[in-house]
Parts: C-alpha cells; sequence; structure tokens
C-alpha cells in the first residue's frame, strides 16, 4: 500500500490505487461499484505526464484602456514580468524540454523589440496620431491592451513560432497577474 504524502498528485496514486482495489476485489464488496466508475476515472488521467519549463522576462511598457472608467484609462507604465511556460512529453537528446538560452533568444528577444518601452495601445486610440507625430515607440493591438490581451499576444507569438508554449503569465505589478493558456484536453473536447 502506498502511503499519501499532501503532495501527491491523483495522477500518481490513482493507477496503484486501481491494481489495490483490483486485487482486493473479492474481499471487498463495495469495490463492485467503484469498478463501474473507472472510465469516468480514467478520462482525469488521459492527459500523459509532462515536463515543463518556464523563463521570467521583466520588461516595461505603456498603455491605457479604452471604453474603461477607472484609472487605467490615463496613459500610465508598467514594470512587467511575462512568465513563459513550454511543456513536452519527451526531452530533447540533451535532457532538456528547451534550453533556457532558446527561449532567452527568441521571446526574450520579440518582447524586446515589439512591446519593452513601447505604448502598447489599441488601433482605434485617438491618441495614436499624435503618439506618432511625436514619433513615439508604439504597438498597436487590434483589442484592448489589457494584461489578459498581452499575454494572449505572447503566447500566440511563441506558439506561431512552433514552441511548445502552454502558458504565459503576465504579471502588471507585483500582486496582479493575467494568465494565458492552452486548453486542457478535457476541456477541448468538453469532458
Amino acid at each position: 500500500r502506498q502511503s499519501l504524502n499532501p503532495q501527491t498528485t491523483a495522477q500518481e496514486i490513482l493507477p496503484s490505487f486501481i491494481i489495490t482495489a483490483w486485487l482486493d476485489r473479492n474481499s471487498h464488496p463495495s469495490t463492485t461499484t467503484f469498478f463501474a466508475d473507472i472510465p469516468a476515472l480514467l478520462i482525469g488521467l488521459s492527459r500523459k505526464l509532462m515536463y515543463q519549463v518556464s523563463r521570467e522576462i521583466d520588461f516595461c511598457y505603456g498603455h491605457r484602456l479604452l471604453n474603461y472608467e477607472g484609472k487605467c484609462r490615463w496613459l500610465h507604465g508598467h514594470n512587467g514580468r511575462a512568465v513563459v511556460t513550454l511543456e513536452d512529453q519527451k526531452l530533447n537528446h540533451c535532457g532538456m524540454v528547451i534550453d533556457f538560452t532558446e527561449i532567452k533568444q527568441y521571446v526574450s528577444k520579440w518582447i524586446d523589440e515589439h512591446l519593452d518601452h513601447r505604448m502598447i495601445l489599441h488601433q482605434d486610440d485617438p491618441l495614436l496620431p499624435f503618439l506618432r507625430d511625436q514619433q513615439q515607440p508604439l504597438y498597436i493591438m487590434d483589442a484592448n491592451p489589457t494584461a489578459e490581451n498581452i499575454a494572449k499576444l505572447i503566447f500566440e507569438q511563441i506558439e506561431q513560432e512552433g514552441y511548445p508554449v502552454v502558458e504565459v503569465r503576465l504579471w502588471e505589478t507585483p500582486s496582479s497577474f493575467a494568465t494565458y493558456k492552452k486548453p486542457s484536453p478535457a476541456q477541448a473536447t468538453g469532458y
């Protein structure tokens, strides 16, 4: 029998639990009901265990939100931190999901060239003509530049380049973040 550690996940314990229940089925009549539910329990195990790596990328940006009544309707800035998580079922020849240096070379470079020290604004922002006349560094989005939409922008850029990204978390302040992530197989299929 396996002792439970508070850190043990259901995916780690369930296989041994099923085996134990199968071996004990004759001595425990309640296991008959349990075995009827095995297909439902295994749906949660359909996602294979994965390796994940994450890299934090700090950058500074300004923005403002359109159609918003709070303080963020004004031009303002943030010291943001993007936490990019990549995932794979297997490791490469060096024993890695991906080299952290490669994440830095692509993701950090893209953020530095497109978002760092720029005003990130919606394409309909009425300040755009003025800021362009002033030759201010801009990044224009087709969505309101919320933390959620900036996290999605970074995620889609990384995914477009073929990296196995599963989550981007954008810390807008030390206490507030937004996350954009790939849906789990159960979410994608509606289970």
